[in-house]
């Protein structure tokens, strides 16, 4: 067991003819080099492992500085990114609400063509009926005329015709 700081102060040497007994005073010097050089090497391994543990904190503090810049770093570029994607849906929508209408408006403008043409043909439509109508009425009038029944009254055989062209030859 080490001596303590009591134990050396507390030490009594028993004395001799010519003072304090020497192989006891050697001894219990022995003892405190002992003692020493165990405390010596002790408080040098104490001290390089926290020379260690200080290397070690120092490149932990290292890395968190690292990493707490690296987290800095990614946070403003997240904002950068979310500014951006922000600007760039903007942009988007703009786009879109331009595209929607033009659309829009190239379909009213298709819509007033188609029903210019609409009407158009409905024109086109009465002016042919009107015209069909006037037709059929003109042909109807040319069957209810009396050349019709006049023909039918109309008798004529193959042997007169024979005659009337003999005559028209002759004459």
């Amino acid at each position: 067991m080490p001596l303590t700081p009591l134990d050396i102060h507390n030490k009594e040497f028993s004395r001799g003819f010519r003072g304090y007994d020497e192989d006891e005073v050697n001894e219990f010097l022995d003892q405190i080099i002992k003692d020493y050089e165990i405390l010596i090497r002790e408080k040098k391994e104490t001290e390089e492992r926290l020379n260690s543990m200080n290397e070690r904190l120092g490149h932990f503090t290292n890395i968190e500085e690292t990493l707490n810049k690296s987290i800095v770093i990614a946070q403003e570029a997240g904002e950068e990114v979310k500014r951006n994607a922000m600007k760039e849906s903007k942009l988007i929508i703009r786009e879109a609400e331009k595209n929607a209408d033009r659309i829009v408006n190239e379909s009213l403008s298709k819509a007033r063509k188609i029903a210019i043409e609409i009407e158009e043909l409905k024109k086109q439509s009465k002016v042919f009926r009107t015209r069909f109508k006037m037709l059929i009425e003109a042909q109807l009038d040319l069957l209810d005329t009396n050349d019709w029944d006049q023909l039918m009254e109309f008798d004529l055989d193959a042997t007169d015709l024979k005659t009337l062209k003999e005559e028209e030859t002759l004459s």
